[in-house]
């Protein structure tokens, strides 16, 4: 149990209960461990509340008013950032994630602090609405709260919340569009300028092509593109990378499945909000038999629904091949399965899944101390952020048999030098614990990968289960997400393989 801060008084003691967890949780990204996650947000989060209180206390020298600031977790998570800044600085970086450490050197760290103009548009954008706008904003698009739960933190009426996300939507978008346009950039782009603001206001305008490839190969408009698009996940991910730079996608995502797993917790009532009734005290007892008797049925029903999955082979005898073109949003793609060995690339299928026959008796995929990462620095207390690597031996299959997994890749998101993807297996059978492979043919790099530890050597990644998720139930699902480099083509990943079996891909 971490040594948590000690709130001086209400208010903080408040803070803590709203944002402690979202600190903590990218603090885990920016670190190599557990402990130096939990000290770096303890560091943090003290930094941060002096901030806060800093913030609105103050005015903005000669004018009376108070000065702009960011919500409140976004700006306890930029003091996790910071700190992390600190610590490099003053000889404790090997603490750090290593690509965190790379990245505290770009030019791309030096954005987030350097002249307010030459920021990212949507770090801009929302330091410019109203505090309780930009809390709003943040709250239901990237901590991915329910939209009652945000109207009750925030004290706003849930009949209307709904209408008022609305409204500060189209505020964000309408200062991400100004400060586009008073950002330094070249003739090009701001001849694209008027026209961009045109084209991303509905979902159905056609985007001319010579504006396509502008945007392909321009991270300032393409950047400026994703803030001015209609709601959705690209002005999500927009936000959460404009305002945190290294680790936003990932830190979304995390905030996402975090809200998905609240949700699945609780019951929820009718205008969303989650936990017991509170009109009639005399309903807990017939809520309790009620419950019972629902678990007896789903019992019943998941017993007869492992018995048909494991009779039913997962996908078809061809699997399917889809590539991935650059500007797409969320296509699932995929490419087909089977295993290979660390030093042998066979074009073929068939020749794969000879490769694969005959290998040995399951392993167990366990972190080792001491083992280095991608960027070869020592990582003596390995986390799942994708820095530390897991082996496990293979499982034995039969070549000629139905595949026992499935394998489902989703492209999420794709820039014009990198691009976020999620793979979810699911397995006919029950497993203790997991570990899958696969081969990218286009030369992409892993940057980051998150509920699951990477490893990559040559074209071939290695993602073997975390310690909180170890295992998959008999028809059940894991899912871990990733973010990686590409250039010149991005094709779907192939050769999908679990523990060493390969896997039908849909």
């Amino acid at each position: 149990m971490p040594d948590l801060p000690t709130p001086q008084d209400d208010a903080e003691a408040a803070l803590f209960s709203e944002c402690w967890d979202a600190v903590l949780s990218y603090a885990e990204l920016c670190t190599a461990g557990s402990a130096a996650a939990a000290q770096l947000a303890r560091e943090a989060f003290a930094h941060g509340v002096r901030e806060v209180r800093a913030a609105e206390s103050g005015t903005v020298r000669g004018t009376g008013r108070r000065s702009a600031r960011l919500p409140r977790i976004p700006l306890l998570l930029t003091a996790v950032r910071t700190t992390a800044a600190e610590w490099e600085d003053t000889g404790q970086g090997h603490r750090l994630d290593p690509d965190l450490r790379l990245w505290l050197a770009s030019e791309q760290a030096a954005r987030h602090t350097g002249p307010p103009l030459a920021r990212p548009v949507a770090l801009r954008g929302l330091r410019d609405l109203q505090p309780a706008d930009a809390e709003l904003l943040w709250l239901a698009e990237v901590e991915a709260l329910p939209l009652p739960l945000a109207a009750r933190r925030l004290g706003l009426d849930p009949a209307t919340a709904a209408d008022e996300l609305d409204r500060v939507r189209e505020q964000f978008r309408n200062r991400c569009h100004r400060n586009h346009l008073d950002s330094p950039m070249d003739a090009e782009c701001r001849s694209y300028a008027r026209l961009l603001d045109a084209v991303t206001r509905s979902p159905a305008a056609h985007t001319p092509d010579d504006l396509d490839r502008h945007l392909a190969g321009c991270a300032q408009c393409a950047e400026a593109a994703a803030c001015l698009r209609p709601p959705g996940a690209a002005a999500a991910e927009a936000l959460a990378d404009g305002v945190l730079g290294w680790g936003g996608l990932a830190y979304l995502e995390r905030r996402r499945r975090a809200s998905d797993a609240r949700l699945g917790a609780g019951r929820h009532d009718g205008d969303g909000a989650t936990g017991p009734d509170h009109d009639d005290p005399s309903s807990g007892t017939e809520r309790k038999g009620i419950a019972r008797s629902g678990l007896l049925v789903a019992a019943v029903l998941v017993s007869a629904l492992a018995l048909a999955v494991s009779l039913m082979p997962f996908g078809g005898d061809t699997p399917d091949e889809r590539v991935a073109h650059p500007g797409t949003d969320r296509r699932p793609v995929s490419g087909p399965g089977a295993s290979l060995p660390p030093d042998a690339f066979p074009d073929t299928p068939s020749a794969t899944a000879s490769a694969s026959a005959g290998t040995s008796s399951p392993g167990t995929a366990k972190p080792s101390p001491g083992r280095t990462s991608e960027t070869g620095r020592e990582n003596p207390d390995p986390e799942p952020q994708g820095t530390s690597s897991a082996t496990a031996a293979p499982e034995t299959t039969d070549a000629d048999g139905p595949a026992g997994c499935r394998i489902d890749y989703d492209l999420v998101h794709q820039w014009p030098d990198g691009f976020q993807s999620t793979v979810t297996v699911t397995t006919r059978e029950a497993v203790d614990s997991w570990r899958v492979a696969f081969t990218f043919r286009d030369g992409q790099r892993i940057r980051q990968m998150w509920d699951a530890e990477a490893t990559q050597r040559g074209a071939q990644v290695t993602a073997a289960a975390p310690d909180y998720n170890t295992s998959i139930p008999a028809g059940g699902k894991a899912t871990f997400g990733f973010i990686a480099a590409w250039s010149n083509t991005n094709a779907p990943p192939t050769a999908f393989t679990l523990n060493g079996r390969p896997c039908a891909t849909g």
